[in-house]
């Protein structure tokens, strides 16, 4: 029974607190009542905290859709941390399109110009796609997850603290009212304001205590502005500069790799131009144009003088060559080995020596020494 009395009187008591608040602030918004002003600069740096929050959340967003375009994924991986799970990890786009290229390669035939072309195209695609990968779990660590922390944490404090801040300004306006309106009345002055001027200054107190409860709020915004946010942004620069980086070196391989392949090309709308490539095309066996038909091999002068003649030369292995039967020759990369021309020979191919071991070799794995 003591029990139930005293959280109706707690209730009503609050309930009371809570109306006069609201009348004190609605007669504020009247300019009927007097509002005492807080600290400008304290003032500043709520407005900054305020701004700070809606640009955050504005960019969390964008780099979310940045990192991750597809939105059902999105949403999945939103379900997946609220239920405090780690997600399936999927295949990414870069990683799918290599994993077609290395297929219609092997299909095609890692000995065609086409097929190895193909094969090398999606090795470095899978490269990227894991490059992609390691991006989105560096910026989410880094950058995404301190944001959030303080949108979910920071941010929230300095709102409840702001709230509470604003009700105890509330409670002093609304006591100096009652006191301005006490000694109105003459005939209970002495009385009135004794007993008001003893609990403006129990709210006084209060407000000068939540107002110091509440000044670290101003050496946060100064690290929010200068530090923390600053260090986050940096994170991800970083983490994108480390992604590109990784991303042109693997294409800068690539295009070494595929410098013994055709650098003249006939492009789809039947203009032709041509593609410079780093290493040296003169020595390079094999050239090509595109055709709308695909790739078609040509000879130059070199490679034609050799399969013209008997004579034999050295040649350079670009790639390791794995022989698809027994009148092939394995190749490693890098290795010497002796070629020549064989009457009757298709095209694309010399005959390989190395010791006692012959047999056809691809041209385009192949760069003749001089």
């Amino acid at each position: 029974m003591n029990i139930m009395d005293f959280n109706v009187k707690k209730f009503a008591a609050d309930a009371g607190t809570f109306l006069s608040r609201a009348v004190q602030f609605t007669e504020e918004k009247l300019g009927q009542a007097e509002k005492t002003e807080l600290d400008a600069h304290l003032e500043n740096l709520l407005s900054k905290a305020e701004c700070t929050k809606i640009w955050t959340e504005k960019i969390m967003k964008q780099t979310e859709v940045l990192l991750q375009p597809n939105p059902n994924a999105r949403i999945e991986e939103f379900v997946y941390e609220k239920l405090d799970r780690k997600a399936p990890s999927r295949v990414n786009n870069p990683e799918l399109l290599g994993q077609y290229m290395i297929d219609a390669g092997t299909e095609f035939g890692p000995g065609t110009a086409y097929g190895n072309a193909l094969i090398k195209c999606g090795e470095t695609q899978k490269r990227i796609g894991t490059a992609d990968r390691e991006l989105i779990q560096t910026s989410a660590l880094n950058f995404l997850t301190p944001l959030r922390n303080f949108i979910e944490g920071d941010y929230k404090t300095i709102a409840k603290e702001r709230k509470l801040l604003q009700n105890k300004r509330l409670d002093l306006d609304a006591a100096k009212t009652r006191l301005k309106k006490a000694k109105a009345a003459e005939t209970r002055a002495s009385q009135l304001n004794s007993a008001h001027l003893e609990g403006d200054n129990m709210v006084n107190f209060s407000y000068m205590l939540n107002f110091l409860h509440v000044k670290w709020l101003k050496i946060w915004a100064e690290e929010v502005t200068k530090a923390h946010h600053l260090r986050c942004l940096n994170d991800f620069v970083e983490a994108q500069m480390t992604y590109y980086a990784q991303c042109y070196q693997y294409m800068l391989d690539l295009q070494k790799q595929l410098g013994s392949f055709p650098s003249s090309y006939h492009c789809n709308n039947n203009q032709t131009s041509v593609v410079p490539v780093p290493s040296a095309s003169s020595n390079v066996i094999g050239s090509s144009a595109m055709t709308s038909s695909g790739l078609v091999m040509t000879s130059p002068s070199n490679l034609i003088d050799l399969k013209e003649g008997s004579g034999s030369r050295k040649a350079r292995v670009l790639y390791d060559y794995d022989a698809a039967n027994s009148s092939e020759l394995s190749l490693l990369a890098d290795e010497v080995i002796t070629v020549f021309s064989v009457v009757g020979m298709d095209s694309d191919w010399l005959m390989g020596e190395r010791g006692n071991q012959k047999g056809r070799v691809p041209i385009t794995y192949l760069e003749l020494l001089n």
